[in-house]
């Protein structure tokens, strides 16, 4: 090695750097000393210490996302409160009928009366009263602000708590009997006014109708049809002997009895029973005034033919063409009347009497 070498590495300036890296060495590399072993026997103090150092993170976000938790509970609690609050007080105190209420009445199902253990649905008053209250405002011009609209509205409540209570009766009286509308009931009732062009020239029109008169949907159409439907089969099972009657006056017409004789001794109808049943104006195909099954049955007829016994919903009838003029008949009937669904329920009535929740 040379004398220059020699001083590179064994001079002051040099000792002292070799000095200064040992010291970095043993500041910044661990000894055995000071890195810890992990043994089988040691490994379960170990992981707790190192848990336990991570602990004082975990416990203020627990603590921190349960109480966000709980608050969130409480608002949502105090809020469905206030807002059953508010329900109750503008259905059963206000008594509103507003969209917004009925669309409640829809989700939540709230009583507005009860028979025994059944209970009426709100919904249910609220469907009979509202297109009541459509109908007057939009077609009528009738303002419910006034007096005189006020006293009316308080008429139409009653008469719907009536409805809806009276046809719990009736959905009772049909389960204890198997009653039953089926879908294929009802689009043949729709079917026949169809054909009778009641219903508008297409969907489109109907719809705008139903909408324009009654505030209602097709599908409300169509349950407002199920319950008339429903009612008068219920009729049927309550008073069987309107069938009896229309049975024999339909035997004296096949044994050959004159109609006339017969609708003066069977007929309901004191305008017409006298005159050999005979109406006193013609028919056409699209007559408002008279029921679709009878308009049915009657253009099915030649001059000179009469029907079967018809079920017209509210009575039964038999009907006869006598001549076509035009595109109109002039014809005659028999008409076999039931009486007020009132009538066959005041005996469930009395036995069971219904608690209506609301004043009115």
């Amino acid at each position: 090695m040379t004398k220059k070498r020699f001083l590179l590495f064994n001079g002051p300036g040099s000792k002292r750097y070799l000095r200064h890296q040992a010291n970095l060495k043993e500041v910044n590399s661990p000894t055995e000393e000071q890195v810890p072993r992990i043994t089988n026997e040691t490994v379960a103090e170990h992981r707790e210490e190192v848990l336990s150092g991570a602990r004082k993170y975990i416990y203020p976000l627990r603590h921190s996302r349960r109480k966000i938790v709980m608050v969130t509970i409480a608002l949502l609690v105090a809020v469905f409160i206030g807002f059953m609050s508010y329900t109750m007080v503008s259905l059963y105190r206000w008594q509103s009928t507003s969209a917004f209420m009925y669309q409640v009445t829809k989700v939540v199902p709230l009583p507005v009366a009860r028979i025994g253990g059944t209970f009426i649905s709100y919904e249910n008053y609220l469907f009979e009263l509202r297109h009541y209250i459509h109908y007057f405002e939009t077609q009528q011009g009738v303002d419910f602000s006034t007096d005189q609209g006020k006293a009316q509205l308080a008429q139409q409540r009653k008469k719907s708590i009536e409805n809806v209570v009276n046809y719990a009766y009736v959905q009772k009286i049909a389960r204890t009997n198997n009653l039953r509308v089926s879908n294929s009931e009802i689009d043949n009732q729709i079917e026949l006014l169809r054909n009778q062009n009641k219903l508008g020239s297409d969907n489109k029109v109907f719809e705008n109708v139903l909408k324009d008169y009654w505030g209602w949907s097709i599908a409300d159409f169509r349950r407002s049809i199920k319950e008339e439907l429903l009612t008068d089969k219920v009729l049927h099972v309550l008073d069987t002997s309107v069938q009896t009657r229309a049975n024999t006056a339909l035997a004296d017409l096949r044994a050959g009895q004159d109609f006339g004789t017969v609708a003066k001794q069977f007929s309901d109808d004191a305008a017409t029973k006298n005159n050999g049943g005979v109406m006193g104006f013609l028919i056409s195909k699209t007559d408002h005034n008279i029921p679709s099954q009878t308009i049915d049955a009657l253009y099915k007829l030649k001059p000179g033919e009469r029907s079967g016994v018809i079920d017209i919903g509210y009575a039964l009838e038999i009907v006869k063409n006598i001549s076509v003029q035009g595109d109109k008949t002039q014809a005659a009937h028999i008409l076999f009347t039931y009486k007020d669904i009132n009538t066959y329920l005041n005996d469930y009535k009395a036995k069971q009497k219904a608690v209506v929740y609301i004043k009115v």
